[in-house]
């Protein structure tokens, strides 16, 4: 057997895995390194984190992905070179990571990596009828792995998109593991650069676990307060909590087409 597949027969052999997930969104504000320990399989994984981390983007690194960041048009020069400066870029933060909680290299099984997302282009905002729902994240997982040294898995979203989902949200099944309660509904609000809900079934049937994107949350929040009070971001919400709610911008709001889908 190969040796490279063989080590990927022994790591799924194992009862219990190591793994390191990575993950940077729409907010663009910096890295998630998240180290892991999973046990058992299916519904009956169980997660316990040992390690977190969240490594802050310097300005030159956000500067660089706003070249292309949910353009109409783009340089494809800096699209393609940004590609493997991300991975290597977020193999090294691993690397700078485990050393600091002093675990060595090869005591990781693998990197699960989600790229930073670049375009997100589902049918129902594209509308372009021949074409499937599509998204695009850069930092090339192969050049991550071979920065790191570690086994890097990647494309989440396009592996969504190709079984027949939108590519977001995608978090749902480890909601489903870690938050599920017997008995209990409940909802989930991920406010990230764009907001979206899980909600999880007393009954604990996964059929019934159903999520969606709700609308736009980080992405334009900051946006706001770079423009109008030259902040990076509204930290804690104080600029939010100063203000009074306007009810007519709401209800115009709410009145949008959007809210009477059907879900």
């Amino acid at each position: 057997m190969n040796q490279n597949i063989a080590k990927l027969y022994e790591i799924a052999s194992k009862p219990e895995k190591i793994i390191i997930g990575l993950m940077s969104g729409t907010s663009m504000d910096g890295l998630d390194v998240a180290l892991c320990r999973f046990q058992g399989t299916g519904g009956e994984t169980e997660v316990e984190v040992l390690q977190f981390e969240t490594i802050d983007f310097s300005e030159e690194i956000k500067a660089e992905i706003r070249k292309i960041f949910a353009k109409p048009s783009i340089d494809f020069l800096q699209l393609c070179v940004l590609n493997p400066w991300i991975g290597n870029l977020h193999g090294k933060i691993v690397l700078d990571c485990l050393k600091k909680w002093q675990f060595p290299t090869n005591s990781i099984d693998v990197i699960a990596s989600h790229g930073q997302t670049v375009f997100h282009a589902p049918k129902i905002l594209h509308g372009l009828e021949k074409f499937p729902n599509a998204t695009l994240q850069i930092g090339d997982g192969d050049h991550l792995a071979v920065t790191s040294g570690i086994i890097t898995l990647s494309d989440f979203r396009q592996k969504h998109c190709a079984a027949g989902g939108e590519g977001a949200p995608l978090a749902v099944y480890g909601d489903y593991l870690i938050f599920s309660k017997r008995g209990e509904n409940r909802l989930l609000l991920n406010m990230g650069g764009i907001a979206n809900f899980t909600f999880l079934p007393g009954n604990l049937n996964a059929d019934s676990v159903f999520a969606t994107d709700t609308g736009t949350g980080n992405t334009l929040l900051d946006a706001y307060a770079q423009q109008y009070f030259r902040k990076a971001y509204d930290k804690n919400a104080v600029i939010a909590d100063s203000g009074t709610i306007n009810a007519s911008l709401l209800d115009a709001l709410k009145s949008d087409d959007f809210f009477k889908k059907p879900f």
